[in-house]
């Protein structure tokens, strides 16, 4: 279960949880030569060096089936990988040497806060706003919005870690570990798929193509970068599977798909002729509104957006996209993201980076709108809280946390995706990053 406890305020997410669980494990068949008399040899597999990911093979098992009658066996190896701990091994804020000073600084930050609101309250109409020096607009939003969501964050935030911490999910750092850990220091491989989408805006007349989805059936099967951006691809077995792309190796979870594109080339997705029941992206403004939502949302279809903290982005979303899209804003949320010990990552009035982030969740409005049967109504200002990827931009899992407030038989969309889930589909020119970059660990003795 990757929801730790669920409590009034909100959620305590464990996203290493949800990954590992979606049981990647990789079956292979292999023919033994021997006759149905003989013994077999079981073969230990070892992880291979080419699958650059940010998962790690942890073991193999195989059992042996008689084939046919003619002697022949057929043995079956399961590989299984799991996702890399030290990815989510957050055991301090962000920033901690500057804490204390910039404590004092956001306290007459906060001084001029009030001055401001004062100068606002009592401007009149028609005369220009007045604004405090030192700060721009855009910045008086921000500080504006923060103010009215910083009790909610605090004091939902209190209960949520609270409970973490008696559970022992969370735990306080020790003095030994204080003084002992140092930052995680991550390598990476150059991933070349975006660059390679860019590429596929050349080939002949992809979008004009009406390919049926590629079925993976082989256990390891190499995908031509002609397939990934003419056709969805499709792993509809109860397993995972692996392909092979330009010599590197991604998994794909069970009854998942994907389709690898830029907004240009994202035809695709349309000529399957499926409508979804709940969609979510991250917010690219100059991007994201030329995705035909109506065209891919089912009635009553739940739509989510990631928001930055940037009040224009906000604005753009409430005011500008969703309108452009029928879609109703029936909820905010915010993700807080925080250590191992719980700590914010940074400090809640941090003038710079804040450790939260906004979704915008909303519903696809129609004249023939279905009644919304076997679902909750979606409560307003919940909070997901979780320790983040080391990984840039690698948001938390939903499917867990929606449950009760969408189909559970329906059909999901992420857009700007940059990992799979099962019983998801995934789309962007990012959808395979998650998988790449960190350094293989060998397979365990």
């Amino acid at each position: 279960m990757s929801v730790v406890h669920q409590l009034s305020p909100g959620w305590l997410l464990d996203h290493l949880s949800f990954i590992n669980k979606i049981n990647y494990q990789v079956h292979q068949h292999h023919e033994s030569c021997c006759s149905k008399n003989e013994p077999t040899a079981s073969v230990h597999l070892d992880s291979m060096s080419s699958f650059g990911s940010s998962a790690k093979f942890i073991a193999s098992d195989s059992t042996t089936k008689p084939k046919n009658d003619d002697g022949g066996n057929c043995e079956m190896f399961i590989q299984k990988y799991i996702f890399r701990s030290e990815l989510f091994d957050i055991t301090k804020p962000y920033i901690t040497s500057a804490i204390h000073k910039e404590c004092q600084q956001n306290n007459e930050k906060e001084d001029l806060m009030n001055v401001v609101k004062k100068e606002i309250s009592i401007s009149t109409l028609g005369k220009k706003r007045k604004r405090c020096v030192g700060f721009n607009q855009g910045e008086l939003d921000a500080m504006e919005y923060h103010e009215k969501i910083r009790g909610l964050i605090l004091d939902g935030s209190s209960q949520i870690i609270q409970e973490g911490l008696k559970s022992g999910f969370l735990h306080p750092l020790s003095e030994k570990q204080d003084k002992c850990n140092e930052p995680i220091t991550l390598s990476f491989d150059t991933c070349n798929l975006s660059e390679l989408c860019e590429m596929a805006k050349h080939l002949p007349s992809l979008n004009e193509m009406e390919l049926l989805a590629l079925q993976l059936m082989e256990n390891d099967m190499s995908v031509t970068e002609q397939d990934l951006f003419s056709r969805i691809v499709e792993n509809n077995s109860r397993f995972t599977k692996m392909i092979t792309l330009m010599g590197q190796k991604y998994l794909v979870p069970p009854k998942s798909s994907f389709l690898l594109s830029d907004i240009s080339c994202m035809q695709p997705l349309l000529n399957c002729r499926k409508t979804y029941d709940v969609m979510y992206s991250y917010l690219s403004p100059l991007q994201i509104k030329q995705i035909p939502i109506p065209k891919l949302a089912a009635p009553n279809c739940l739509v989510i957006t990631w928001v930055t903290n940037r009040q224009k982005h906000l604005r753009f979303v409430k005011e500008e996209l969703y309108p452009s899209w029928s879609v109703e804003i029936v909820a905010e949320w915010h993700w807080l993201k925080i250590t191992n010990s719980g700590e914010f990552v940074f400090p809640l009035d941090s003038p710079h980076k804040k450790p939260y982030e906004g979704l915008i969740l909303g519903r696809v409005q129609e004249k023939t709108t279905l009644p919304l049967r076997n679902m909750l109504p979606i409560p307003d200002h919940k909070l997901i809280v979780s320790v983040p990827c080391a990984l840039h931009s690698h948001k938390p899992p939903l499917a867990e946390v929606l449950k009760d407030f969408i189909k559970p038989d329906g059909d999901y969309l992420e857009l700007f995706a940059r990992n799979l889930q099962p019983g998801w589909t995934s789309w962007g020119n990012e959808v395979l990053k998650f998988q790449h970059g960190c350094p293989n660990e060998e397979a365990d003795e």
